[in-house]
């Protein structure tokens, strides 16, 4: 596996393998990984002949009180996993390679109804900067497929609408969230997680399995139901952000009509901001 850090460096070596007749697979991150990550880049290598993956702490998406600096910078140990999982191409660009003429120069990409609310609503100018980078990663890269988590699932389908609206030929693949043995969804912000609070963590996705229990089980007062829920939450020693129903594809608002349906929730944890969400589909 190579590593570069410049656009002429990537178009170079993702020329040379495209002249070879291989099809392209891509995964951003933001580095610090772990199985969740390594699950993607498997998932590309299956999916491709010659895989990219990038490495680039995105200050575009993190807002003044967020945790930019703190961010873990693990590169050496990232290109290991990278390597193990079947990436050839490793981008590790600085700063000043992505965003030349300044943050605040930058074109923004700018996408509307899906980003609106849920993380949108805590993080304004999130999803422009996630955007705005995938776009500019999609268009250095130029890959026939790109792989992301759908632990993210607002961001997932914030990048299925730059891919559709603007005439991307890139297939978007959602990996399914990869869990730990007490069902917590990876992140690399677990690792601001104390022992106490690793314990406490999992009460989310026991929270989403018995909301989604409760909808196959006929109930479609959804105000009501999530408020018993996130109380429950509150118990447990998390502080919710938000615990919503929501269609599946566009992220409006669920109604008991819909049968499509994702169960989405964010709460802190102490300092620590976790997200989880579990899609259920209904019988017809």
């Amino acid at each position: 596996m190579n590593t570069v850090k410049t656009i002429r460096e990537l178009r170079s070596a993702v020329a040379r393998a495209r002249s070879q007749g291989k099809r392209i697979g891509f995964v951003p991150t933001m580095g610090n990984l772990h199985a969740g990550h390594v699950a993607l880049v498997t998932k590309a290598a299956q999916q491709a002949d010659f895989v990219v993956a990038s490495i680039f702490v995105n200050p575009l998406q993190f807002g003044p009180s967020e945790d930019l600096d703190k961010y873990p910078r693990t590169l050496a140990a990232d290109q290991e996993k990278l390597l193990q999982a079947g990436c050839n191409l490793l981008f590790a660009p600085g700063v000043d390679e992505m965003y030349p003429d300044g943050m605040s120069a930058q074109t923004l990409v700018s996408v509307p109804r899906v980003s609106q609310g849920l993380c949108g609503a805590s993080r304004p100018g999130h999803f422009d900067g996630v955007a705005t980078v995938v776009s500019k990663l999609f268009n250095m890269v130029q890959p026939d497929l790109a792989v992301f988590g759908q632990k993210d699932y607002q961001q997932l389908a914030v990048i299925r609408a730059v891919v559709r609206d603007l005439n991307m030929p890139i297939k978007i693949i959602g990996e399914p969230t990869v869990r730990d043995s007490h069902g917590l969804a990876l992140s690399s912000r677990n690792g601001y997680l104390n022992p106490e609070q690793l314990a406490v963590a999992p009460v989310l996705y026991r929270t989403l399995k018995a909301v989604a229990d409760a909808i196959r089980g006929g109930e479609r007062d959804y105000p009501q139901l999530l408020a018993r829920y996130a109380e429950q939450i509150r118990a447990a020693g998390l502080l919710p952000e938000y615990l919503e129903i929501r269609h599946a594809h566009d992220l409006r608002p669920a109604t008991e009509l819909d049968r499509d349906l994702v169960i989405l929730v964010a709460a802190a944890l102490g300092k620590t901001r976790l997200i989880d969400n579990l899609h259920l589909e209904l019988d017809a």
